[in-house]
């Protein structure tokens, strides 16, 4: 029986250990994605940079942001790229108030 009990510490251990890598290694693949898009009648323009939830490429970045920014009237014209934090603080005074906001 101590056997079971001691084996029952184990298993429980090692799950909650591979649940925090696992957490810790989604939360080090954070993407964010620079974009360009528009709005019509009068024209307006912006640059942006967002974050995303799906994978990290320009396709998916595309798919994610095309109805959230559709949502609020823009049209997505390009994502520029995707990149990880490192590459967030470069960028956020060209985004200026869409940084992050969608």
């Amino acid at each position: 029986m101590a056997h079971y009990k001691g084996m029952k510490t184990f298993i429980l251990s090692m799950t909650l250990l591979i649940a925090m890598t696992l957490s810790s290694a989604a939360a080090a693949e954070t993407c964010y994605a620079d974009y360009k898009a528009k709005q019509d009648s009068p024209l307006r323009l912006h640059y942006g940079v967002a974050r995303l939830s799906g994978a990290c490429d320009k396709k998916s970045a595309q798919q994610e942001l095309t109805p959230r920014l559709a949502a609020e009237g823009w049209t997505l014209l390009t994502i520029v790229s995707v990149f990880g934090e490192d590459g967030l603080e470069q960028r956020k005074d060209s985004a200026g108030q869409n940084y992050l906001r969608f």
